[in-house]
């Protein structure tokens, strides 16, 4: 079931997180909702870890251990 998340384009941040520009708030926000089709449910922190990836804040091995700690939720 596909849930409606808080975006806030004025003030450029999605579920309370905060970002640097439009596009990279549209950027997680599409790369969110793709996934949440597939039965995602985003978290603050999650949406925090996919923004840092995006921003290359985090590299795509730090990526997949939080992924496998679970350390998203």
């Amino acid at each position: 079931m596909y849930r409606e998340i808080d975006i806030d384009r004025e003030n450029l941040t999605l579920m309370g997180v905060k970002f640097p520009s439009f596009s990279a708030l549209e950027s997680t926000a599409n790369a969110i909702g793709s996934n949440m089709f597939e039965g995602f449910e985003p978290t603050t922190k999650s949406v925090e870890i996919i923004r840092d990836y995006i921003l290359g804040k985090i590299s795509i091995s730090e990526l997949l251990d939080i992924t496998k700690a679970k350390a998203y939720v």
